[in-house]
């Protein structure tokens, strides 16, 4: 992996710890953020600025897509992986759709679920053919 893929590989790591605090502390993004000790590098603010922001088309498509599961039925990590990778493909200049589903694969094999992987890149597949379609 190439030092920018590292770097982005951990923001997406650190955008995901961040997303999960205010989620379970039901707080503000933006709170979560200006609370940090040590501020979180720039693609880290841009990834949960842009997931926060289409949250609530994210978790649509999530839903559309997740055969008969509600978001709210939906594993937490599971759910914040997948608002962050659409968010990520909402970015400008973002990185190739492949990669963004293999990073929240990857994602979900080490913060979620033994089966967790292979539903997020179903559901994640789906959402992003039919955001291409847009």
């Amino acid at each position: 992996m190439s030092e920018l893929g590292q770097q982005r590989h951990r923001a997406r790591e650190r955008a995901l710890e961040i997303l999960y605090e205010a989620t379970i502390k039901e707080r503000p993004v933006e709170e979560i953020l200006q609370g940090l000790a040590l501020a979180p590098d720039e693609y880290t603010v841009q990834l949960v600025t842009s997931t926060e922001a289409h949250r609530h088309e994210a978790e649509a498509l999530i839903e559309e897509f997740a055969q008969d599961w509600t978001i709210e039925r939906l594993a937490v990590v599971d759910r914040i992986i997948m608002t962050l990778a659409i968010g990520e493909m909402f970015l400008i200049d973002s990185p190739p759709v492949a990669v963004i589903l293999d990073e929240a694969v990857e994602l979900a094999k080490t913060f979620s679920t033994d089966a967790s992987a292979s539903f997020v890149n179903g559901v994640l597949s789906s959402c992003a053919s039919r955001l291409a379609k847009l």
